[in-house]
């Protein structure tokens, strides 16, 4: 844990080095005029509301928006006010003067030894920085926004936070006192501080209106386009081993045995047992969780397991481009067709992987592909994904007719076991006219490779001679033999959170040992990508999504690579057409 922190606070101090902190930049700098030009005061609020707003926005913005249903692009508008009213102070002094009789009265509000309202100025702007600031973030930040986006933040969590908040917090403290310095020294400054005031107030509102147009997120990327070497290995100092087990541990994970998602066998030291988690018709224990409300309902109103006592309810919980959760949608539907009437309810509970994931006509185009007819819920903030503690995609739990969770499997397979619990259960309810004969056809997996994750976030196994660049365009270069389930990236690719964005030119190699590959990919912009498929350098014409030799991406969804009559080891080579495809995972079979 102290490790780190210690690597938090270092990586926010360098972040101050980073393409990330271009844009707020003119709000900091902006931030020295306005109050007195001697005094501390304004640069000690700026860095105490940057440092209050960053760390709790960063933990709880998923929670406040769910809880208030207020939405994080209006929390970003008001920051945007905020930065663009106090530019109008600096223009308009009327505006000047009510701004300092509110914040007047603010200090009024704190005991002896307020610091006045060059303080609470200060922390307005300071507070909206921290909303609007987007870092470069590594490993240990991103493990941290993880655990936020799943609501399970923990106290450790939130000093990592601070830590990292206030490492950037002292290089952005040196910037607000060395402009005033400057002020203070060159006396042509200081004689034409109106002046320099009025122009930074149209900085202000020029930066403020820039960031309304997402100005500033463009700017961003044309400075890593034009620089792609800037900022490269900022945050390489937190890849390593050590702090990649305490971030396992942070996760609550034995860094020794880490399950893998959308893994078709169960967690080690599960596979001989049989029956993960709880045996085959486990005895009534604790009353299966509710269904927490907020999330959209499709294909049927809102369901509540109380409400349904006296059926037997599967709760499935998937997300669309998981190859292993699609694979189970036949047994799936085979089931609600067959003991629909006999008192069966399926409730699927879709739990994002990846961002696109969330977006509701996207599921609905996925229900109406897969032709799946049951009621399915979002979980988009995993509310219900929690109260089951659940950690896997696909994960089956079955209910009884008093509610109590009796069976649950994880991954694929079982179907056999699964039915015939499913059976068991109805027949306590009383349904008859059961079928007498089970058989389900199991889809065998013959994919040796681990699943491949694309982003930075997550991404193993990458062979190629250069260190990941977080969020910056970077040309990669391949070693001479792609070792074994590596993959390696060739030309000019931007590395994103969650997927890697190759350039026009670029490809990209893979070294697996399957039978079918599967990539979930989605457009850039919704302009169509294009991607040839080559099987040890020969075109690929036997992937579903690849007969004609090339994939056009026009959707967010897994895509099907290769088919082979055999498995084995290949070497999968993709060339990029353009520069509108983003790529999230592999994953075989």
């Amino acid at each position: 844990m102290i490790l780190l922190v210690a690597f938090a606070f270092l990586a926010g101090v360098v972040t101050i080095l980073s393409p990330c902190i271009l844009p707020i930049l003119p709000i900091i700098l902006s931030s020295t005029i306005g109050g007195k030009v001697i005094g501390k005061s304004r640069p000690i609020g700026v860095i105490t509301g940057f440092i209050a707003s960053f760390t709790f926005f960063t933990l709880f913005l998923s929670t406040l928006v769910q809880v208030s249903g207020v939405s994080a692009d209006s929390l970003r508008l008001f920051a945007v006010v905020v930065i663009a009213g106090f530019g109008i102070s600096f223009l308009i002094p009327s505006f000047q003067t009510l701004l300092e009789k509110l914040f007047s009265s603010l200090s009024r509000l704190v005991p002896q030894g307020n610091t006045g309202t060059d303080f609470w100025s200060g922390l307005f702007i300071g507070l909206s920085i921290g909303l609007l600031w987007t870092p470069c973030v590594g490993p240990i930040l991103a493990s941290v926004i993880s655990l936020a986006i799943t609501g399970t933040v923990s106290f450790d969590a939130f000093i990592i936070t601070f830590a990292y908040a206030l490492g950037t917090a002292i290089p952005m403290f040196a910037i607000l006192i060395g402009g005033q310095n400057l002020l203070r020294k060159i006396p042509w400054l200081l004689s034409n501080t109106a002046k320099i005031q009025k122009i930074f107030g149209v900085i202000m509102i020029l930066t403020a209106l820039a960031i309304f147009n997402n100005l500033d997120r463009k700017f961003q990327t044309f400075i890593l386009q034009t620089f792609p070497q800037y900022g490269v290995g900022l945050t390489q100092f937190e890849d390593n081993q050590k702090i990649r087990e305490e971030l396992d541990k942070l996760h609550g994970t034995d860094p020794t045995n880490t399950p893998t998602i959308q893994k078709d066998d169960l967690p080690a030291g599960k596979q001989d047992m049989g029956k993960p988690m709880f045996d085959l018709l486990a005895p009534k224990g604790a009353l299966a969780p509710e269904i927490i409300p907020g999330g959209e309902w499709l294909n049927s109103k809102p369901l509540q397991i109380a409400e349904l006592k006296g059926k037997v309810i599967l709760v499935d919980f998937w997300t669309y481009s998981c190859i292993n959760c699609q694979r189970t949608f036949p047994y799936l539907k085979k089931w609600h067709e067959m003991y629909k009437d006999k008192g069966l309810v399926i409730i699927g509970v879709h739990a994002p992987e990846f961002e696109f994931e969330k977006n509701k006509s996207n599921v609905e185009q996925a229900l109406k592909d897969f032709g799946l007819t049951y009621p399915v819920v979002q979980d988009n903030n995993f509310a219900t994904w929690r109260a089951y503690d659940n950690h896997y995609w696909p994960a089956k739990y079955i209910i009884d007719k008093d509610g109590y969770i009796r069976y649950s499997h994880f991954g694929e397979g079982d179907y056999d076991e699964t039915e015939q619990v499913i059976q068991e259960l109805l027949k306590e309810t009383g349904a008859k006219d059961l079928p007498t004969q089970i058989k389900n056809n199991s889809y065998t997996n013959y994919g040796k490779t681990p699943e491949t994750y694309l982003g930075y976030w997550r991404i193993d196994n990458f062979a190629s001679n250069e260190h990941i660049a977080n969020d910056q365009l970077t040309t990669y270069t391949a070693p001479a033999s792609v070792p074994n389930d590596n993959v390696a990236y060739v030309g000019k690719w931007k590395v994103a959170r969650q997927y890697a964005n190759p350039q026009k030119g670029a490809s990209l190699l893979l070294n697996f040992d399957a039978k079918e590959v599967f990539l979930v990919m989605r457009p850039t912009d919704k302009t169509p990508g294009k991607v040839k498929v080559f099987l040890d350098n020969k075109p690929q014409y036997l992937g579903e999504d690849a007969t004609s030799g090339t994939v056009t991406i026009t959707g967010d969804k897994l895509y099907k690579l290769i088919n082979l009559p055999t498995p084995g080891r290949h070497m999968l080579k993709l060339e990029f057409e353009d520069t509108n495809t983003e790529l999230y995972a592999f994953t075989f079979g």
